[in-house]
């Protein structure tokens, strides 16, 4: 019941406008410099190095900087990773079972760098989105494009401390190492990132929706969280807010936007996402499908109805895995404390 008055409720701002903005400016500048250029079809490679910049957001510059360059350096792994299975023309089920293991190394760096947000989605994201790509652009240009939007995201991220009264001591400040209880709740959660992504990734495969990737991402969505409830609410706040975004894709384009327009949307959603993240998981879902959208009709224009159901569906795909393992598993660990 608790969670179910936590869903109507919006937690207070913790002044998430600061990385609202940066993030914002993160992905905006190399979208805008992209479309300047004709190069839009190389924006997915930016927007994935602009993931950098939601880690560390709570953080002062220094512990911030230490977190996203590792970040970045995590997601140019797993882009670089992505072209090369895409190169090699790696079948579906191969890819899903290379996104697996990307997922469970992802969570892995992720649980044990203190890297917040904590899961291995976008590292997910990074590989599968790229795997799957039929004709991916040229491997270095593909590189550049991301390292360019990583470099950016960091300057972002330290850039107030030119700001007068802002400035934070540069000092750094090593988190502690995880204790023998952390490090055995994270190998049991890395084998579920490989089970839920496996077999969400499968599901979606015979489906035959052709973005598998969203389905595993999801999945991977779900297994973060404190406790199960909360990844089982966090799995159900995925599925309504996907829903509710797919109404407002639908609206937006049936706008008939151009793409200078459409980028500019993305550049408001992104911030708005950012601005809920953290207080509401469902509505800043509500702000992610139509910006995730939009992002593939810039890169790749397709029949955008066809994509809707695809992400509809393959969201419930994976949103369901993930929370079924996670019941499992905790009726699973249920049982052993009791026969204990």
């Amino acid at each position: 019941m608790t969670h179910l008055r936590d869903f109507f409720r919006i937690a207070p701002s913790n002044n998430d406008h600061h990385p609202a903005v940066r993030c914002a400016i993160g992905v905006g500048v190399p979208l805008l410099t992209l479309l300047a250029i004709g190069r839009t079809d190389l924006s997915i490679f930016a927007v994935i190095g602009a993931f950098t910049g939601v880690y560390g957001r709570g953080l002062v510059h220094r512990p911030r900087f230490s977190q996203q360059w590792r970040a970045g350096a995590l997601l140019l792994l797993a882009l670089a990773g992505g072209l090369v299975a895409s190169h090699l023309g790696l079948t579906a089920g191969t890819i899903v079972g290379c996104t697996a293991v990307v997922a469970a190394l992802g969570f892995l760096a992720t649980r044990f760098g203190r890297l917040k947000p904590d899961g291995s989605l976008f590292y997910a994201f990074a590989f599968s989105a790229i795997a799957f790509m039929p004709t991916p652009a040229p491997s270095l240009l593909a590189l550049v494009t991301a390292g360019a939007s990583v470099l950016l995201s960091l300057v972002v991220g330290v850039a107030g401390r030119a700001l007068p009264g802002h400035a934070t001591p540069w000092t750094r400040s090593p988190g502690a190492p995880l204790s023998s209880e952390e490090r055995r709740e994270t190998y049991v959660q890395t084998g579920m990132h490989v089970a839920a992504v496996a077999i969400s990734g499968a599901i979606a495969i015979r489906l035959g929706f052709g973005h598998s990737y969203w389905a595993m991402i999801a999945a991977a969505a779900a297994l973060v969280g404190a406790t199960a409830a909360h990844r089982v609410a966090r799995g159900l706040h995925r599925i309504v807010g996907v829903f509710a975004g797919l109404v407002i894709t639908g609206l937006l384009l049936g706008m008939h936007l151009r793409t200078w327009q459409m980028v500019l949307v993305v550049l408001v959603l992104q911030f708005l996402v950012e601005l809920f993240v953290t207080r509401h998981y469902a509505l800043a879902q509500t702000f992610v499908t139509p910006l995730a959208l939009l992002m593939t009709e810039v890169a790749l224009p397709t029949d955008p109805w066809a994509l809707m159901t695809a992400r509809g569906v393959e969201t419930v795909i994976g949103a369901s895995v993930g929370m079924a393992l996670v019941i499992f598993m905790h009726g699973v660990h249920a049982l052993g404390n009791e026969q204990a």
